[in-house]
Parts: structure tokens; C-alpha cells; sequence
């Protein structure tokens, strides 16, 4: 009889076949894909959840986050380390086309969408999206804001008054990111305290596993991406309820470990294990 080295051989190729089929029942049971499976979908689903959130008329004034996840430009090859070298000004024109097209679908009856750029190396814009009905329902919003643009955040709070105001992909987190001389409690008080999200499409990585997280109004929703099966493709393992405020680490790393007790290297030797390795496969 041939020698299993190691003494877990032969039990981690079952192992992994088992877990692989209930991730297919799983994901069996979700009708409807979670995650936007292009930037038109993607694009789609910012609109409608952002019209949700705007007529909901207790939260008005709307202020809203947008987390969208731009594509990769065309020229990007798999071999490329970061697809983005020219950071955020390489980004801006991709986003300023995507905010637009959102603009026009979130404001009925769209008229022209003015534009200025807030700050040229930040890489900030300022956004106007006009309603022919009314210009109450106008839109504005803010590209690529950072800490550096918190007064004219406040500025253009002022200015747009009841009309809903957006920060489209802000480059900071949390309070601490606005410093700690003035800058952490006046980031409270203008940003928040008063904003709450429109619509979130995350990446995140939690114990070496492909998270992905949505925010469509008036819920986040995350999933687990195993795509190291070619048989049964790319599956969506949906993690947590969905909830009203956004998923925490701890609860999401805890329910991977339900739903995938074995890691994704484990997974990935069982079936090698099983199949040879990719190079004697000829893939």
C-alpha cells in the first residue's frame, strides 16, 4: 500500500469534497446574486438604492456615502502588481464618468451636471446634477474627498441646504483620520454625525478568505467567494442576516469558520489531492 505523508492525506481530499458540496447547496438557495456581477449591474444597483434612501422622507436632508468599486481600467494584465500606479489621478476620469451616469439616474428628469475639481492634487471634484423639475431635486455630490477637504465639505453642506448631498468613494475611514487637534470632533459634527450610507460595494479580506460587502438601502449583505473548484465554478456563500449597520470582523470571521472550517489551502490541496496539481492537469 502506498504511504500517505503526513497522515492526513487521504481525509483532507474527503474532507474538502464534503464542505464543497454544501457550499453548493448553499449557494444553491440564493435566487438572486448577491454581489454586482459587472460595473452596469454595480451601476444599476447604486441607482436604486440611492433613490430608496433619498425618499425616505424622516432622514432629510440626505447625506450619503457611496462606496463603489471602480473596474479595473482595460489595460490592466494579470500579471500586474498594482492597476492603479497612477493612484488616484489615474482613477479620476473612470469615477467622474461613473458619478455622472449615477447622478443622471438618481435625479428625475435630469438637466445638464456641472462639474469643478475641488482640490487638483487630492484629486477632489465637486458635482452638480440639475433637475428640470425643480431644483429642489437637484443632487450634488463630492469625488474622492479626504480630511484635507473638511471645510470645504462644510462649505458645500452650506450651499446645497435640503438638497441631498453625496461623498462618492471618501479617502477617509473614521474621526481619527482627521487628526486630533479640532480636526477629530469637527469631523463629527460636519460628516458623522449627519451622514449615512446610500449604497456600498467592499472588498475585504478575513482569514485569507474573498469577502465581499453591500450596502443596497436599507441593508448590508456579505458573502464569501470560493472559486478554487473549477467544477462547480465561482460560488457566493452568503454570510451573515442581513443587517442595518455594516458587518462587523469578529461576526464575519466567526461565521466563516461555520460555513468553511477548512481554509482555503486546505481546500486547495485537497484537490490537488485529488486532481494533480494545476501544471500536470495542463491548465
Amino acid at each position: 500500500m502506498k504511504q500517505q505523508p503526513f497522515g492526513t492525506r487521504g481525509r483532507t481530499g474527503v474532507r474538502a469534497s464534503l464542505v464543497l458540496l454544501a457550499l453548493l447547496g448553499l449557494a444553491a438557495r440564493c435566487t438572486q446574486a448577491l454581489i454586482p456581477s459587472t460595473p452596469a449591474e454595480q451601476t444599476r444597483r447604486a441607482i436604486r438604492s440611492l433613490r430608496d434612501a433619498i425618499e425616505q422622507e424622516d432622514q432629510k436632508p440626505q447625506r450619503l456615502y457611496v462606496d463603489y468599486l471602480i473596474p479595473l481600467p482595460p489595460e490592466t494584465k494579470a500579471e500586474d502588481f498594482d492597476p492603479w500606479p497612477g493612484g488616484l489621478a489615474q482613477m479620476y476620469p473612470y469615477a467622474e464618468d461613473i458619478l455622472k451616469e449615477i447622478l443622471g439616474g438618481v435625479v428625475d428628469d435630469p438637466g445638464s451636471c456641472s462639474s469643478q475639481i475641488l482640490s487638483a492634487p487630492d484629486c477632489c471634484g465637486f458635482f452638480c446634477q440639475e433637475s428640470k423639475t425643480s431644483p429642489e431635486n437637484d443632487v450634488a455630490a463630492i469625488l474622492f474627498p479626504s480630511p484635507d477637504q473638511l471645510d470645504k465639505i462644510a462649505e458645500i453642506d452650506a450651499m446645497v441646504g435640503d438638497r441631498t448631498l453625496l461623498l462618492f468613494n471618501r479617502q477617509f475611514q473614521r474621526p481619527a483620520d482627521f487628526g486630533f487637534f479640532g480636526g477629530k470632533g469637527r469631523s463629527n459634527e460636519i460628516v458623522f454625525d449627519r451622514f449615512r450610507w446610500g449604497f456600498a460595494f467592499q472588498e475585504s479580506a478575513c482569514r485569507g478568505e474573498d469577502v465581499k460587502l453591500t450596502y443596497e438601502t436599507p441593508e448590508w449583505k456579505s458573502c464569501v467567494i470560493c472559486d478554487e473548484n473549477r467544477e462547480l465554478g465561482t460560488q457566493e456563500i452568503p454570510l451573515l442576516p442581513p443587517q442595518p449597520s455594516r458587518p462587523l470582523y469578529e461576526d464575519l470571521e466567526k461565521t466563516i469558520n461555520k460555513v468553511l472550517p477548512e481554509p482555503l489551502w486546505m481546500r486547495k490541496m485537497g484537490e490537488a489531492e485529488e486532481k494533480g496539481f494545476k501544471f500536470q492537469r495542463g491548465e
